[in-house]
């Protein structure tokens, strides 16, 4: 059996190169399937400072596969020169339970036997996750929040969190996501953790079983983040091609690139929390939770994001009270939400004037 010390937030640092906040919760965290973390750690970054009047808290949501450090990976929007910046803003960003990013997950050890979790890591929701950005919102001494914004999954968090707590933001930044997730989006991550578990070291004992299916899983998700048009402009063959195509060479360097910074195991959790998202579970509808959302609110939508779909962003824009819609030109798709930021901070800029 394969046995080792290092922790999981041992291992993130030294994924993400820097050092990463950490809130510690030793109050044992009831999921809402009912099953029990007997332990909590919130890995995080802040950047800035709060204002006097605590008027500047910005949240930033990651998705799926992101870390706490929005600087690294939303470049163009979130920056020291950016629209959201640490000289304005008090710039929060928690990485999700379930990750490997520091935050409790897979690879940390279960105090209750002294094993890692691995395989045997609680099933959690979108909620759960939320409920766990509460306790270090609480932390932090945090009582409203100017702006949330997050994308895909950031922003299935953000939507979640801005209907259990209406009077906490004050704007929501709602980018490529959805209130509900699709049947669709349930088929195409389902089919990913069918080429995980396809690799047998997914059942092992070790902290890197999976990692093959891994690869496989990334490279499915890539035909649904992108679009035809972005594969066929940037992946074209001569003419005489018969084998090694560029187009399999790309999705084998897609799939590699994600084994090696992140988490077989992490990324089946995760993927199985986004298909729970439901605003609408016990709250009557969707549309009655959406309604009772109070935040001023920006819905962004990517034009031809096959993942979440312009009628989606219309449902979401449609049902809030106070909110505005818009989509930006993309021949990127779903990925365009963190490839076009700049586009994206320029509607976010005019939103947020308006209501200065």
């Amino acid at each position: 059996m394969y046995t080792d010390t290092k922790t999981a937030q041992q291992e993130s640092e030294t994924i993400l190169g820097e050092p990463v906040n950490s809130f510690n919760s030793n109050t044992p965290f009831q999921l809402e399937n009912g099953e029990i973390l007997p332990e909590l750690r919130i890995a995080y970054h802040t950047f800035g400072k709060l204002n006097n009047d605590h008027s500047n808290v910005v949240w930033v949501f990651h998705a799926l596969t992101a870390n706490a450090n929005p600087i690294q990976w939303w470049p163009g929007l979130v920056g020291h020169d950016d629209l959201i910046n640490p000289k304005d803003h008090f710039i929060v960003c928690a990485n999700v339970i379930g990750s490997c990013y520091g935050s409790t997950g897979p690879k940390d050890f279960n105090p209750v036997n002294g094993e890692r979790y691995l395989r045997d890591f609680p099933h959690f929701t979108i909620r759960d996750i939320v409920n766990a950005h509460k306790l270090l919102q609480q932390h932090l001494g945090i009582e409203k929040i100017f702006l949330g914004i997050g994308g895909s999954m950031g922003g299935q968090q953000l939507l979640e969190w801005a209907v259990q707590d209406q009077n906490l933001f004050e704007n929501i930044a709602l980018v490529a996501t959805a209130a509900r997730s699709s049947s669709w989006g349930i088929a195409i991550r389902s089919a990913q953790r069918m080429a995980i578990e396809a690799d047998p070291s997914f059942y092992s004992s070790s902290p890197k079983g999976g990692w093959k299916g891994l690869e496989a899983a990334r490279a499915m998700a890539m035909t649904s983040y992108r679009t035809h048009q972005s594969y066929n402009e940037a992946q074209q063959d001569p003419l005489d091609k018969l084998d090694n195509f560029r187009a399999e060479s790309y999705q084998r360097y897609q799939g590699e690139k994600l084994r090696q910074r992140f988490d077989a195991r992490s990324y089946y959790a995760l993927s199985k929390a986004m298909d729970t998202h439901n605003l609408g579970r016990g709250r009557g509808s969707v549309n009655e939770a959406l309604n009772s959302i109070k935040s001023r609110a920006l819905v962004i939508g990517i034009e031809g994001d096959l993942l979440f779909t312009a009628d989606e962003q219309r449902i979401i824009a449609d049902n809030i009270q106070n909110s505005r819609l818009a989509f930006v030109p993309s021949k990127y798709g779903h990925d365009g939400f963190l490839i076009e930021s700049q586009n994206i901070s320029i509607i976010l800029k005019n939103f947020l004037k308006e209501h200065s």
